[in-house]
């Protein structure tokens, strides 16, 4: 039934993956450059996905700290804030969240 299905699959792949490996035994045995190229290959391959992750990264820095400097210079202009103590006041209050009804 099913059962014997997937034992008879499991052993076929597990052929297949001997079969596999004594071909790179016999590959590393006869030709060893070729699996140091290879090697060389996959870390070549490694270090490029590793680098445009690094740039990745860099980008979404380079934006946040933008976000952030515009944050600043805004909060540090005073020729926009209003003159004279009531008028601050009711600038600073207008920036206060307005506090969450309880249900």
């Amino acid at each position: 039934g099913v059962d014997q299905c997937i034992q008879k699959f499991l052993d076929v792949a597990r052929q297949t993956e001997c079969f596999f490996l004594q071909k790179r035994l016999q590959l590393s045995v006869q030709k060893p450059e070729q699996v140091i190229k290879e090697d060389v290959s996959e870390l070549r391959n490694e270090l490029q996905r590793k680098e445009a992750l690094i740039q990745k990264h860099l980008s979404k820095l380079r934006h946040w700290q933008q976000v952030l400097e515009d944050i600043s210079v805004q909060h540090k202009k005073p020729a926009e804030m209003p003159q004279g103590p009531l008028a601050y006041l009711e600038q600073a209050s207008a920036n206060i969240p307005a506090p969450m009804k309880q249900t």
